[in-house]
C-alpha cells in the first residue's frame, strides 16, 4: 500500500487500506493499551499509541488529529527532539490547517539536526504549497531534493515539485 505499482512512493492519505494487513494491525491495537499502562508510559508505546490513531480509521479524513497532537505533546516530553517536534508540527498542520503546522516548523529552522533532514523541508514545501505561496514551496522543494536519499522519495518530491512550478 505503501508503493505503487512501478515502485513510487503512495502518501498515507492516498493508500488503499483495504491493502493493509488488518490481522497485524489488530494485533496492535490490542497492544497498546498494555504499552501505556502498568506505569508511566515510555516513547515506544506512546509512538506505538500515534501509530494506532493513523491504523484505526477507514480513511484518512477520520484521522483523530487532535489526540495525535497530544500524544506527540507527551512524547517531547519524554524524548525532546527536532524530529519529534517536527512531527508534531505536520499533526497540529492536520488539526488546525497549514499556517499552524509551518509556524511551527519555521520556529525550527534553526535545529542543526534538521539541516540534512529532508523531511524538514519537505514538509515546509507542502504546507507553503497549500498556503499558495509557491516560489517558497519551490525553494523548500529544490532543498528537500538535494537531501533526499532515496529514488522513490526523490521522485515523489520531483513530481511535487514540477506540480508547484506549473501553477507558479
Amino acid at each position: 500500500a505503501r508503493t505503487g505499482p512501478g515502485g513510487e512512493l503512495v502518501l498515507l492519505k492516498e493508500q488503499d487500506r483495504d491493502r493493509w494487513d488488518r490481522p497485524m494491525i489488530e494485533e496492535g491495537l490490542h497492544l497498546v493499551p498494555r504499552a501505556l499502562t502498568g506505569g508511566p508510559p515510555g516513547p515506544y508505546g506512546v509512538q506505538a499509541a500515534i501509530a494506532a490513531l493513523h491504523d484505526e480509521p477507514s480513511d484518512f479524513a477520520s484521522t483523530d488529529w487532535p489526540q495525535i497532537v497530544a500524544l506527540y505533546d507527551v512524547l517531547l516530553t519524554l524524548t525532546p527532539s527536532p524530529v519529534v517536534a517536527l512531527n508534531r508540527a505536520a499533526a497540529v498542520a492536520m488539526r488546525d490547517g497549514p499556517k499552524a503546522g509551518l509556524a511551527l516548523l519555521d520556529a525550527l529552522a534553526d535545529e542543526q539536526r534538521l539541516r540534512g533532514h529532508y523531511p524538514y523541508q519537505a514538509a515546509r514545501a507542502d504546507l507553503l504549497q497549500r498556503l499558495g505561496r509557491l516560489r517558497e514551496a519551490s525553494e523548500a522543494y529544490r532543498r528537500a531534493l538535494a537531501l533526499v536519499g532515496t529514488e522513490p522519495e526523490r521522485e515523489h518530491l520531483r513530481r511535487r515539485l514540477e506540480a508547484v512550478e506549473r501553477v507558479r
